[in-house]
């Protein structure tokens, strides 16, 4: 069935116009992480309000791409995109303005508002682009957007506070690019819905779309998933550069750098040769793409432990191993992303991602930094009594932060576990999408 879907004359044009726009995306939204020492010292902030910088944005996200997923399955996809690009672009060079911690919250609920109409509209037309045999390579080069966007932030922003003797410049800077890309994705062609399937689709609107989507078991265990990963994954944006700065006393060029190479460099191989593994995978057998993530997943969470149990003197361990971890665990977004288009008919394919991202986000990446800002806090206040002391010093908060983060791998564990379910109900959740597809194309 699939050697009859066609793919978009256009596809390979417009998938590197959505991933710049998700490079950008990425971009933009991990500047607060790299220069929250310096916002911390200026501003006399806890850990706990810097982890809300994040979850502010994040919860914001969540609650705002719900209407916007919708308004992606029966509006213009390309328009949602380029208007919604213009907009976290222009609330970025605004947080640059930013004169105190509130105003920096209220701004970056702006920036999360414009980015939460991106993700469910350019993952509809992916699916829209590309049949079902290659969405996995698609969707990897689409996220590959994710780790270059953080190495292109973890390797520039550092340098641009030092060089400009602010904080504030990269927000000025990194505005730019977006409004200049905006422009193109108003003219792009736009595929029709279910252009790339195998089997005519109905062009109905469909009723109580959410009830449809949360009917679908697979789509349950990939929605848990995501909530754990999230959790995982902004905890580690949001607390990595600081640890290295704190409790392997790196300066912020070099601890920015590091994590580049951890979080950032890692990902152009995981999503690279994880969509081709992936993709072929698939083509033997249709759960064994998810099975492939479960098992990437659980030994991400293994490596990241090991990583962790390096003392201050192994720094070089710790980044290898984290590394490694998080390399792996990039074969999350190669095998759960496609595996929702395979489940979801294309008239719910924007919804269904609006709604994983929203309990991703909210339950998870809102939840993620603040979770870890505040252990860190007590557990900084566990370290100062234990050693007798009355004043919370700087190595205190570095052993606070630095045990914290021990979160991580068991929530890596846990999104293997809930991929590895999912692998178990896929086939017979995809098999009822293409009968659905079929039946109502009659």
């Amino acid at each position: 069935m699939e050697s009859s879907a066609k793919q978009s004359k256009h596809a390979w044009r417009i998938l590197i116009l959505l991933f710049l726009a998700n490079l950008l995306n990425f971009f933009d939204r991990t500047i607060p992480a790299i220069i929250v020492e310096p916002i911390r010292h200026e501003w006399d902030l806890s850990d706990l309000q810097l982890g809300f910088v994040g979850s502010a944005f994040t919860i914001i996200y969540a609650i705002a791409g719900l209407p916007l997923g919708r308004l992606a399955d029966i509006g213009s996809r390309k328009r949602i995109i380029a208007w919604g690009l213009t907009v976290w672009s222009a609330f970025t060079a605004l947080n640059g303005y930013a004169w105190n911690y509130f105003s920096f919250i209220l701004v970056r609920m702006g920036v999360g508002i414009g980015e939460a109409s991106y993700a469910p509209a350019a993952n509809s037309l992916i699916g829209d682009l590309f049949p079902a045999h290659r969405r996995a390579r698609a969707v990897g080069i689409f996220m590959l957007g994710l780790p270059l966007g953080l190495v292109l932030a973890f390797f520039t922003i550092g340098a641009l506070v030092k060089a400009f003797g602010s904080w504030r410049a990269p927000f000025f800077i990194a505005s730019i690019p977006g409004i200049l890309l905006a422009v193109f994705f108003f003219f792009i062609h736009e595929p029709e819905r279910g252009a790339a399937e195998a089997v005519s689709v109905s062009t109905e609107k469909v009723d109580r779309p959410i009830r449809r989507v949360l009917s679908i078991r697979t789509m349950w265990w990939i929605i848990l998933s995501g909530l754990t990963f999230n959790f995982a994954a902004y905890a580690v944006n949001s607390f990595l550069v600081s640890l290295l700065q704190r409790f392997y006393h790196f300066t912020l060029v070099k601890a920015a750098m590091t994590t580049g190479f951890i979080v950032g460099i890692t990902g152009l191989v995981g999503l690279t040769a994880g969509g081709w593994i992936a993709d072929k995978i698939h083509q033997r057998s249709e759960k064994g793409r998810l099975f492939f993530g479960a098992v990437n997943l659980f030994a991400s969470s293994i490596l990241v432990w090991l990583a962790l149990m390096q003392s201050e003197e192994f720094v070089l361990a710790f980044s290898l191993l984290f590394g490694l971890g998080w390399l792996v665990s990039y074969n999350y977004y190669t095998c759960v992303y496609p595996a929702i288009q395979d489940i979801i008919v294309p008239r719910l394919r924007a919804t269904a991602m609006a709604l994983y991202f929203a309990v991703m986000y909210l339950l998870g990446g809102a939840m993620g930094p603040a979770v870890v800002g505040w252990l860190s806090d007590y557990l900084t206040r566990s370290a100062m009594m234990k050693a007798g002391a009355t004043e919370i010093s700087e190595q205190f908060r570095a052993i606070g932060l630095h045990d914290s983060l021990y979160l991580i791998p068991v929530t890596v564990f846990m999104t293997s576990i809930f991929v590895f379910l999912a692998s178990k109900t896929f086939s017979s959740d995809a098999n009822q999408m293409k009968q659905d597809m079929t039946s109502s194309g009659r």
